[in-house]
């Protein structure tokens, strides 16, 4: 079977090739925006062609020079671009080992290839993919007829290789907000108050007080400030803040940052799943659980770079996909496709849609009316926050059912957020445009089997078997405010809130937590990572509740077909909640870097712990009123416990992709440690000091 990926981009040509210097060329589709993924597909790649990791050139993704993959998104590198990859190698290491076997007049079965030369009987044939490379026509559709090497044959794969990005980062020498192109200019750009407001008047002299020498670019609502240097840049736009007088600006209601004001607001309902039975003998129970509207959060504020020269186009971005910023750069500048060159750079980094995909149509936009140099438009800390889109507030209402037993037969998620991915495609800068038109709602997204596909709804259901299951989604669109892809969209909060519901259940049972899950969990890989969680945690030692130490733990199968993960966290509650120890054992598969795969998991699941404890957007005024790491508190690295992370199943034949998968079962872990700590559970995030003072009244 010919993998998606290579499908879509047949060409073998594309993915690899051998340069002159004696290395391979080697390209994919998928960013390196921090996750190391660009270390592990080049591991794949070095693998399957026996070379050495330093024999390999790691192209920069670039719009008609690497494969068209789309984003990088879902944790799906590893799965679907590695595959690709790999199968792609395999067949150009196959081409030219039967090459080598016709022109040595032997079997393509006696030859083997050590780091790119053919080897017959031990000894060098003198011939390699270099002196071969002629013979060779890899501007050839791949076949996928080509068998990947098996675990026993690694040699590259499995080990944890330093990350291939890392040097130049540690230097400075890798990031776009570095790139200093000849005749740079600096601009910045005037953000409306809230996407309706209209610029009524701006006082263009108060801003040439502040730097007489600014180029003042004004059409529509759109207005950007253009220097010779990023200080008069940052001068400018702050006196154009002062001098621009704005209208019709919306005033949004505080009370809508809080997850429970989704059921008041209009969306579209749909339901799954079988209608509920009736049974005797049984007993109902329900709770809601609620997740705040998040922010990403990223290291940095994003940056984007543009020159026009007339003709063509150029983008320089670090976001998730070069040829959907091509698209949307088309889209919004009504240039053609092949006019457009967009180059990736590294950046602050993203996990979902952060800032990344505005700034460069910001500086699309400022490069179309001002060809020639390049312009870089670098967004403050205060854009990131305010207007780059962010994760949605989710309302989560289950209800189970219990048989006489206390197992749980019967299971319903109703569900309220706003769309996951309803960003995608778009640029903050649009709605400031002559002639704006709010985009149409987008039908909805259909998967390969035709059923509707929505982020919301990822593991909706808890990973275990349960006799009878429904879903209920409503669909706020549009938003209140603009959201869009966060880590694992639905997936972490749907975890957080089944997992906790689950230990809800097993009590309503008189049930330990973990029996209770073992005993619906017939996955023997899911029952080995849980059983292995239980002894690095010491369980069977939990103490009881109420006494100000807490131990929880949580499971999923992520998205219900990926890795298998548990989770425990240890904690102690006083005036807040304090991580001591937080633990992961997961079955990812084949583990193509080991180091790597533990930093995924630990970094999400520092992630997760900081959504659980802390992170809340708030709104105000026009809009977010969250604007600085002040008004927006992340976990401190003096907060971060000890994190073990244990890997099982690593050479299973099908890898599982790693970044989200950890955050879920955190959060609920820490959500029963909270419980089991205090006696009395906080269902609403994050669980502040308010919400745990408020739960222990409650009860």
């Amino acid at each position: 079977m010919i993998p998606p990926m290579l499908a879509a981009n047949p060409q073998l040509s594309r993915w690899v090739s051998f340069e002159p210097d004696g290395r391979a060329r080697i390209a994919f589709g998928r960013m390196e925006y921090g996750q190391g993924i660009g270390t592990s597909l080049a591991q794949m790649a070095a693998e399957e062609l026996d070379l050495p990791l330093s024999r390999l050139r790691v192209v920069s993704a670039a719009t008609g020079d690497v494969p068209d993959e789309g984003l990088t998104v879902g944790s799906m590198s590893t799965e679907m671009s590695g595959w690709a990859i790999r199968t792609a190698c395999a067949e150009v290491r196959s081409l030219f080992v039967n090459a080598a076997a016709e022109r040595l007049g032997c079997d393509a079965g006696a030859l083997t290839v050590s780091d790119g030369a053919m080897v017959r009987d031990g000894q060098s044939t003198g011939l390699d993919y270099w002196t071969l490379a002629d013979a060779v026509d890899l501007a050839r559709p791949a076949t996928g007829e080509a068998p990947l090497k098996t675990a026993d044959r690694f040699s590259v794969i499995g080990v944890s290789e330093p990350r291939l990005d890392l040097p130049a980062k540690v230097f400075g020498q890798a990031f776009l907000h570095d790139l200093a192109l000849p005749g740079l200019r600096h601009a910045r750009v005037l953000r409306q108050p809230s996407p309706e407001a209209r610029l009524a008047a701006l006082d263009e002299a108060m801003v040439r007080r502040a730097v007489p020498d600014v180029d003042i670019l004004i059409e529509g609502s759109f207005v950007a400030v253009i220097c010779a240097a990023e200080a008069q840049a940052a001068r400018a736009h702050a006196a154009a803040e002062r001098a621009a007088r704005w209208e019709n600006v919306r005033q949004i209601d505080g009370a809508l940052a809080e997850p429970q004001s989704l059921e008041t607001l209009p969306g579209d309902v749909f339901a799954a799943g079988a209608p509920a039975e009736e049974g005797s003998n049984r007993r109902r129970i329900t709770a809601r659980y609620g997740k705040p509207y998040l922010s990403h959060g990223s290291l940095g504020p994003s940056a984007g770079i543009a020159r026009y020269d007339g003709a063509r186009l150029t983008i320089w971005t670090h976001n998730q996909g070069v040829y959907p910023m091509r698209s949307l750069a088309a889209r919004i500048t009504g240039l053609p496709a092949v006019a457009i060159d967009v180059i990736h750079a590294q950046g602050p980094g993203c996990y979902g849609h952060n800032g990344a995909d505005d700034p460069p149509i910001d500086a699309a936009l400022i490069a179309l009316r001002r060809p020639g140099p390049p312009v870089r438009v670098q967004w403050r800390r205060e854009d990131e926050f305010g207007a780059a889109p962010v994760g949605t507030a989710m309302l989560m209402e289950l209800s189970a059912e219990l048989d006489a037993s206390g197992r749980l037969v019967d299971y319903t998620a109703e569900i309220w957020n706003t769309p996951h991915t309803g960003a995608r495609g778009t640029a903050v800068a649009e709605s400031a445009l002559p002639g704006y038109r709010p985009p149409a709602k987008a039908p909805p997204r259909l998967m390969p089997d035709g059923r509707r596909f929505s982020g919301g709804l990822l593991n909706a259901t808890p990973s275990y078997e349960i006799a009878a299951t429904r879903t209920v989604e409503h669909v706020i669109d549009p938003p209140p405010i603009r959201t869009s892809s966060l880590r694992s969209l639905g997936g972490a909060p749907n975890t957080f809130a089944g997992e906790s519901f689950i230990d809800e259940l097993a009590e309503a049972a008189g049930q330990d937590p973990l029996a209770y899950r073992l005993a619906m969990l017939g996955d023997e890989r899911g029952r080995a990572v849980l059983t292995r969680l239980s002894e690095l945690c010491g369980w069977a030692g939990r103490w009881e509740a109420g006494t100000g130490r807490g131990l929880g733990l949580a499971y999923d199968r992520h998205r219900g077909a990926g890795a298998y993960v548990a989770c425990a966290a240890e904690l102690a509650v006083d005036a807040e909640v304090r991580l001591t120890r937080l633990w992961c054992v997961c079955d990812g598969g084949l583990i193509i870097n080991p180091d790597g795969a533990r930093n995924q998991l630990e970094g999400g699941m520092i992630m997760a712990a900081s959504w659980a404890l802390k992170e809340q957007v708030k709104l105000s005024g026009a809009g977010i009123s969250s604007l600085t790491w002040d008004d927006y508190p992340i976990l401190r690295f003096s907060e971060v416990p000890p994190v073990e992370v244990e890997l099982m199943n690593t050479t299973a034949p099908r890898p599982f992709g790693l970044g989200e998968v950890s955050q879920g079962p955190v959060m609920g872990a820490i959500g029963n440690a909270v419980a089991h700590a205090l006696g009395a559970r906080t269902r609403d995030l994050p669980m502040t000091r308010e919400r745990l003072a408020a739960a222990l009244l409650k009860d």
